[in-house]
């Protein structure tokens, strides 16, 4: 029986046309949450390539010493690869990858950029976190997750971390200071996804990234039946005809 996708934290390649979409996992995620993301897409004609972040899809401890620059140079490097199977790339960007993308829209010419559940704000911890010494890093253990999303078997299609070094969180951080500057500088076309019942991100998260898009071509849309699994959450097929459609119009 063949593995299912779900299970393997690798990255993706799915060959296609000129037109490509690079998709890029949240924090502590991997791949596979894009994975059926990346299959329709497919399907339908585009060439789709999912790299997986420096020290993710591994174990926790590979994310110690991991900076944010790392994980751009993750997406950057994958990006130069598509473009050169491609004439046009669009890049799509998943909580974390939300920011990601939006850094690489400052130095790339991108064809558009889809910001999924942006991160660009964090929502208030729904519980106490707790965290545990390993050596010299303390580390944060992860809350159930279930309540992030409506369909309660959403967070078991994330290949992630249980835990990770509080120093991952800080650089997060950092670079979330770093990707809402970059927001005024996108012009780009550009779509922004929230969930309407995401906890993970401020509520304002989906509406102020995009007020704070400099791109005259923007479009938010906001599925107020998700939370933040939104790839695979109960509107995630809303969610791919919404992209696939989007991209077919600006593709031609």
């Amino acid at each position: 029986m063949a593995q299912h996708p779900w299970l393997d934290p690798s990255p993706f390649f799915l060959p296609g046309g000129s037109i490509s979409c690079l998709l890029v996992h949240g924090f502590t995620g991997s791949p596979p949450e894009l994975r059926p993301m990346g299959d329709y897409l497919a399907q339908r004609g585009l060439t789709v390539s999912a790299p997986v972040l420096a020290g993710h899809g591994t174990r926790p401890e590979d994310l110690e010493g991991i900076r944010w620059r790392d994980w751009f140079a993750s997406v950057s490097d994958a990006y130069r690869e598509l473009r050169g199977h491609s004439d046009k790339v669009y890049v799509a960007g998943y909580s974390l990858g939300s920011l990601l993308v939006t850094h690489l829209a400052r130095y790339v010419d991108l064809a558009g950029l889809i910001l999924i559940a942006p991160a660009f704000w964090q929502g208030r911890p729904q519980r106490p976190v707790s965290t545990v010494w390993r050596h010299s890093v303390q580390y944060v253990i992860k809350p159930d997750t279930t309540p992030w999303n409506t369909d309660p078997e959403a967070s078991k299609r994330f290949w992630s971390y249980e835990e990770y070094p509080l120093t991952a969180l800080h650089e997060l951080r950092l670079l979330q200071v770093r990707a809402r500057r970059d927001l005024g500088h996108v012009l780009r076309p550009s779509l922004v996804i929230c969930g309407g019942k995401d906890i993970v991100v401020a509520a304002r998260a989906g509406p102020s990234t995009y007020a704070r898009l400099a791109s005259p071509d923007k479009e938010l849309v906001c599925l107020e039946n998700s939370g933040h699994g939104l790839v695979v959450d109960v509107e995630h097929s809303t969610v791919f005809d919404k992209m696939y459609g989007w991209i077919a119009s600006r593709a031609r």
